[in-house]
C-alpha cells in the first residue's frame, strides 16, 4: 500500500474520529483504515478482505464489516450500491470532495470519474427544485471500452 500525504491525512482524520468518540485503536480497524486511505476507489468488504491477505495482514470478515460499519457510522466512508449486488465503501473526504462511477455491466470494472460540470449542474437543479442536497453519487452503467469492441 502506498502512503501519501493525501491518503495519510484521511487515516489521521479517521483515527482522530473515531479516538474522540471513545473507540480504542486495533489491529483490524487499522489495517482497513491503512487499505482504504490508498485506494482511487471503492472497494467491497470481500475485495478488502482479499487485498488484506495480499498484504499479509490477515483480517477476519466479521471484523471487517465492524470496522466498516463504524467507519460509516461515523460518516468517514460511504458505501456505495452500484447495482451489481456487491456494496462498496470508499473514502467521504473531510471537504467534501468525491467523485462518481462508470460500471461496466460486462466485466463489472468500476471506474471513478470527476465533471465540474455535472457538480454544477446538480447544484443549479437543486436550487431550482428548492431541494437542499445533503449527497449524491452518480453511476453510469454501460460497457467499457474494451468490452464494447
Amino acid at each position: 500500500m502506498v502512503k501519501t500525504a493525501t491518503t495519510q491525512v484521511w487515516a489521521d482524520h479517521a483515527r482522530s474520529v473515531l479516538e474522540r468518540a471513545g473507540h480504542h485503536r486495533g489491529g483490524a480497524r487499522d489495517a482497513v483504515i491503512d487499505l482504504l486511505a490508498a485506494q482511487r476507489c471503492a472497494l467491497s468488504a470481500l475485495e478488502i478482505e482479499d487485498a488484506l491477505r495480499a498484504a499479509d495482514r490477515r483480517v477476519g470478515r466479521a471484523s471487517i464489516y465492524r470496522v466498516l460499519e463504524l467507519l460509516a457510522h461515523h460518516r468517514l466512508i460511504q458505501r456505495i450500491e452500484l447495482g451489481d449486488a456487491a456494496a462498496r465503501y470508499e473514502l467521504a473526504a473531510p471537504d467534501g470532495d468525491h467523485h462518481h462511477h462508470l460500471l461496466c455491466e460486462r466485466c463489472h470494472r468500476v471506474v471513478p470519474f470527476n465533471d465540474p460540470g455535472l457538480e454544477r449542474s446538480i447544484e443549479r437543479l437543486s436550487g431550482r427544485l428548492g431541494f437542499a442536497v445533503a449527497e449524491h453519487d452518480v453511476v453510469l452503467h454501460g460497457a467499457c471500452a474494451h468490452c464494447a469492441r
